[in-house]
């Protein structure tokens, strides 16, 4: 989440004027994230997210993922649909941008989870997988393996500007890699994609909330599972590997999807697909963000080191 666009007073008050949520009180922006402009707003009733959907986000995509979302609240997931106005419209137009006012959920995310928050947050996200058993809404994993090649190439020779021999390591990666989304009868599914530790809220050991679906989409099924180990499972750094905390998300989303044998086999090759592909983008963004950009560039040598963790033959040049 962060602030990109600015929203007066007045004009917030008019959206919100389209719902039956109360009269505005104040709202404070969220500088959390990289994608969207997010506000925390308080009516006379009630607590609400605003998020107003910024150039990285297709506005096309909406209806995939505000069905995703209704699919998932109906079904008892802790996830934050969109609310609809007066008029049963989720999507609305507020400072030039696509907006939605999303229910609020309780809870924090964690920086550093324990073991028993992470098998509960993968015991959630297995829960997510069975309840999209009959979502019938299809979207192509924009960030996935047939983008990897064409951002890396548009990356070029620039990535040993980030460190030497990058280039020759993510190209060796790729070609590694890539043919395993193709191998496998692997099950697919509508997957998040992006579940981080700051995508989980929880009160204890309890999930209240898995939120940002903006990348969410249809891939292979413990893919998902293998985008949160990577993202949980190390420091922030990427150079330390926490197995308690790997172990129990295995753990925890295996109480619903017990690996199949074939899948306990190949889960490395996946977790060094999902170490490619937010090394790649954290590479074009590191590229090519301007230094007095709103936007903290994420460091994408951390998840080389994540995927020299994953398999050490990936990764030989970079230091």
């Amino acid at each position: 989440m962060a602030v990109y666009t600015q929203v007066s007073a007045e004009a917030l008050a008019a959206f919100l004027a389209r719902y039956d949520v109360g009269e505005l009180v104040s709202a404070k922006g969220i500088a959390e994230g990289v994608e969207n402009s997010n506000y925390l707003v308080e009516t006379t009733r009630d607590r609400f997210i605003l998020t107003l959907y910024e150039k990285r986000v297709d506005v096309g995509d909406l209806p995939y993922f505000m069905g995703l979302l209704d699919h998932l609240a109906a079904k008892g997931l802790p996830v934050p649909p969109a609310i609809k106005d007066l008029s049963g419209v989720e999507i609305q137009a507020l400072e030039g941008r696509p907006a939605c006012l999303i229910k609020f959920l309780p809870g924090v995310s964690l920086s550093t989870p324990t073991p028993a928050q992470a098998e509960a947050a993968a015991r959630a996200m297995a829960q997510m997988h069975a309840a999209v058993a009959d979502f019938t809404l299809d979207r192509p994993n924009s960030m996935g393996v047939d983008s990897w090649q064409p951002l890396f190439e548009k990356c070029g020779r620039s990535l040993d500007q980030i460190a030497p021999g990058l280039y020759d390591d993510l190209a060796h990666a790729i070609d590694r890699i890539v043919p395993v989304w193709s191998g496998e009868a692997f099950d697919h599914c509508a997957v998040h994609a992006d579940l981080f530790p700051d995508n989980v809220l929880m009160l204890g050991d309890e999930v209240t909330g898995l939120i940002d679906f903006y990348f969410a989409c249809t891939d292979i099924r413990i893919y998902d599972l293998a985008v949160m180990h990577s993202a949980w499972s190390f420091d922030a750094t990427g150079s330390d590997y926490r197995a308690d905390i790997g172990d129990a998300l295995i753990r925890g989303y295996e109480t619903r999807f017990p690996l199949a044998a074939f899948e306990r086999a190949e889960f490395g090759k996946l977790a060094s697909g999902a170490c490619i592909r937010f090394a790649l983008s954290r590479a074009w963004d590191w590229l090519n963000t301007p230094a007095d950009a709103l936007v903290m560039r994420k460091d994408p040598l951390a998840y080389v080191r994540r995927l020299k963790q994953y398999d050490p033959a990936l990764v030989t040049r970079v230091a």
